[in-house]
């Protein structure tokens, strides 16, 4: 609202400023915006309702007092109105100051209020990946405090990581985005519960924060075509770049090392023979006969035409799926 569009007359005395200051618990206390230092420094009055807020040591550390309470909405309206106008700032707590901000509204509404401006000023933003922040939290207090998670270990998760990784490739390849959500939230959670279940082990602890370390430093290491000097033009480019770093890092000395044996056995042959392509081994299929080498070459040829074996069985067995339906639906009538 401009002055020409307000009640009060351009002329009139000013009426002062209610600054309502909102920090984020997911930023490190003291780092506030140069907007929020300001109002800070340049307040008649600041007050903070939390004695527990976590800017306040640091606010005090700048010579910013800090007055305990929370006042009421005619209090400090009179109290900015007052002597040509003042300036308060109000630190909200985590849980907003909705008594404070209805009281205001209530006023400003009544019409007949000499109101001061009234400012709602963000003092810390959440950067990208805060609410990960919120995750790693929760999961500490549902280990600490939950009956059923605070007695897990590695090994009993095993069975519902891999359940949650099927579910999260069926979502993709159902092109389901809600799903998709969902079930990469549902993968998240089984890295953060490893995690802060590993860091409970007395012998060889590491916590999530070890994790995410780790696979920065991978990252990076793995790409000196975005972080270093080399020149990548291509994706193949890139997976050279990746293979031949890998294979430094890991000192392998056949290309079949790092293969898990345990995944499923389209999937394995189709990355057993990735691995071959990719070192220009020309390896003939084993001698045999039977579904099994039939198989074997089947998902040999498709891993050579650019084709995921597994992928492609899964969506020929969902047609089946169909299929068996129809004939279901058919049956019944």
């Amino acid at each position: 609202m401009t002055a020409a569009d307000s009640p009060v007359p351009a002329d009139a005395a000013p009426t002062g400023r209610v600054v309502l200051l909102t920090t984020t618990h997911r930023v490190a206390p003291g780092l506030l915006s140069w907007p929020a230092w300001q109002a800070l420094h340049g307040a008649d009055r600041v007050l903070s309702g939390d004695p527990d807020h976590p800017q306040l040591p640091y606010l005090r550390e700048a010579g910013v007092a800090v007055e305990p309470g929370s006042p009421a909405a005619r209090e400090l309206v009179d109290y900015c109105v007052a002597e040509g106008g003042r300036t308060a700032v109000v630190l909200t707590s985590a849980e907003g100051e909705s008594e404070l901000t209805d009281g205001l509204a209530r006023l400003a509404g009544s019409g007949r209020e000499a109101m001061p401006d009234l400012e709602l000023l963000p003092g810390s933003y959440d950067l990208p990946g805060a609410r990960l922040l919120d995750l790693v939290q929760v999961m500490d207090r549902i280990r600490a405090e939950c009956p059923w998670s605070g007695t897990r270990t590695n090994e009993e998760l095993v069975k519902y990581g891999i359940e949650e990784a099927y579910e999260l490739v069926e979502a993709i390849e159902e092109g389901d985005r809600e799903a998709l959500l969902e079930e990469l939230g549902d993968v998240l959670l089984q890295v953060v519960f490893h995690a802060r279940i590993a860091q409970d082990d007395p012998e060889d602890p590491f916590s999530i924060d070890d994790v995410a370390g780790g696979i920065v430093d991978k990252l990076i290491h793995r790409h000196p075509h975005v972080f270093g000097d080399e020149a990548a033009e291509t994706p193949e480019d890139v997976q050279r770049h990746w293979l031949r770093t890998k294979a430094a890092e890991k000192q392998r000395d056949s290309v079949t090392e790092g293969v898990p044996l345990g995944q499923p056995a389209l999937a394995l042959t189709a990355k057993l023979a990735s691995r071959a392509r990719t070192a220009a081994l020309d390896v003939a299929l084993p001698d045999g006969t039977g579904i099994g080498y039939e198989l074997l070459a089947l998902a040999v040829r498709a891993e050579a035409d650019g084709v995921d074996p597994e992928a492609a069985l899964r969506a020929a067995a969902r047609a089946y799926r169909d299929a068996i339906r129809a004939a279901e639906g058919s049956a019944g009538r």
